[in-house]
This record gives structure tokens, sequence and C-alpha cells, in this order.
């Protein structure tokens, strides 16, 4: 596989960050969140945020799975989707986009 082909596969495991005021306050902490993809490792997922973030190093990696939940849509029963967050500690500078500066 080329180095370009794995840098991409790994950018593609990080799928969007949740900023929600939980998350707002781990920031402070230098703890970030983002909602990951299913089959990845923390190995993998650290490499990748470490790609997407620069000059930053990753401490650890805790892995979340949300179960789906039933749902109504009127007289219809639904399932949301199985969901998995990374919770990224770091070491370094904090990142500007969460911080809110």
């Amino acid at each position: 596989m080329s180095k370009t082909a794995q840098h991409s596969e790994l950018f593609n495991l990080l799928k969007r960050p949740i900023v929600t005021e939980k998350t707002t306050n781990l920031a402070t902490l230098n703890q970030y969140v983002f909602e990951v993809t299913k089959d990845a490792n923390k190995i993998q997922l650290a490499q990748a945020f470490e790609m997407a973030f620069p000059g930053r190093k990753v401490r650890a990696v805790r892995l979340i799975t949300v179960p789906s939940h039933t749902k109504r849509y009127g007289k219809r029963i639904g399932h949301t989707q199985e969901k998995r967050k990374a919770v990224f500690s770091i070491e370094g500078e904090p990142i500007e986009l969460f911080t809110g500066a």
C-alpha cells in the first residue's frame, strides 16, 4: 500500500468532532472527543489524530460504543444507528478549534 493511500485511509477513521457542553469542558483538560469508525483500533486512531493535528502527541485513547436506541416515528418503530466515540488525551498546545479562541 502506498504512503498516500495509507494516509487517506487513516484520515477517514475520524468522522467528525463532537462538540457539546461536556466535550468543551474536556477540552480545557486537553481531551478531545471525535466520532470514529467502528472497525478502527486505538493505535490507528492515535496515528490518525496526530496526522490530522500535527505537533500534538496522543497520550491515551479511550473508546466508547454508544448502542442503538429504539425510536418511534409516528406509528412506525425504528432504531438509531450505533455509534463509536473516541476520547483523545493529548500533550502539547491545545487545539484552537475547540478552545473558542
